[in-house]
């Protein structure tokens, strides 16, 4: 049953193959480079369109519950790594892409929130959120999926924890800190209300995803179709024990999200790629992508933007080397 949900639901091998027939029945020969080149992009693109939007319908009901206001005053209750936590898991039901985090982090940060706490989110809302969760699911397994997600909080809470320790709050610009929070009350929505924020949130991420979601499916059915196996195996596979570094650091100019890195990911892995370096690689893209510390730069100083970008850097490789090692128990 797990593996009809998987494989049928999930992977949507099922709208693989009719693509394949009727590509098939048009002449096209799927297994040359250029119909399986073909079949791979209209396939990914149309599952991780259905995939996309259901997500984002579900995960911004859930999230229509957790305005700015009442996140902030959540947080607020608690203290400790426990407060780390419950940021980090927060994190998973908020903005798909750094860019959209960071505004939410300079509010929380503005109301006083401790720095670790915030950076917890602050790591964790790109990197970790249901529907990578779910995403991840449909193309490498629930094993690694959740392994995913487990050690992305970790990297979050350890983050937001060590920052906290080094009591950075004089790294913070001057204007979020002294910037001041007015307590409005939060009106109550209704079902339809919350039915109408989804839709609206369906629609506008959407039209700012797309476009990366358009070019990681075409780079993905390149590499699956035209890169030769040797070529990503000499450089990220077995062959070379620094793929985890390059990879982190490759993604770390791009900006995309879970969306658009997925594609990617996919023919890397099946080219021979290790799983912690596609994993890596899409860490990387998330978490700290140029655009996100361009824009984090303006609310925070040099000292805490290096230190940011070392943690996550440093926890992103420290993971990708251990999915490395334990490959053989998650992917089959």
């Amino acid at each position: 049953m797990w593996s009809f949900i998987q494989n049928q639901i999930l992977g949507m091998k099922w709208l693989n193959t009719l693509i394949g027939n009727l590509l098939t029945a048009l002449g096209m020969d799927i297994t040359g480079k250029i119909g399986g080149s073909i079949q791979f992009f209209i396939y990914d693109m149309i599952k991780i369109i259905v995939l996309l939007c259901t997500l984002i319908f579900i995960i911004s009901y859930i999230q229509s519950y957790f305005p700015p206001e009442r996140t902030r005053k959540i947080l607020g209750r608690f203290h400790g790594i426990l407060a780390n936590i419950l940021a980090a898991l927060l994190g998973t039901v908020t903005p798909f892409c750094s860019c959209s985090s960071i505004p939410l982090f300079i509010g929380f940060t503005s109301a006083g929130l401790p720095l670790g706490v915030t950076f917890s989110f602050l790591i964790s809302s790109p990197m970790v959120d249901l529907g990578s969760l779910v995403l991840l699911m449909s193309i490498f397994g629930a094993k690694v999926a959740f392994g995913y997600v487990v050690l992305g909080l970790v990297i979050a809470v350890a983050g937001g924890t060590l920052i906290e320790k080094l009591h950075l709050e004089n790294q913070v610009e001057e204007f979020i800190r002294n910037a001041r929070q007015i307590d409005a009350p939060q009106e109550e929505l209704t079902v339809k209300d919350r039915l109408q924020y989804s839709v609206e949130q369906v629609t506008g991420t959407f039209k700012k995803v797309f476009p990366y979601i358009l070019v990681g499916v075409g780079i993905g059915a390149v590499i699956h179709n035209w890169i030769p196996e040797d070529m990503i195996v000499r450089f990220l596979g077995n062959g070379n024990p620094f793929g985890v570094i390059i990879a982190t650091i490759a993604g770390i100019p791009m900006y995309a999200d879970i969306f658009g890195c997925i594609p990617i990911a996919e023919a890397l892995l099946a080219k021979g790629a290790k799983l912690g370096v596609v994993l890596s690689f899409m860490m990387g893209v998330t978490t700290l992508s140029l655009p996100s510390m361009i824009m984090l730069k303006k609310a925070v100083k040099p000292k805490l933007l290096g230190i940011f970008i070392a943690i996550c850097t440093g926890g992103i490789i420290v993971v990708g080397y251990c999915f490395n090692a334990i490959q053989y128990l998650l992917v089959s």
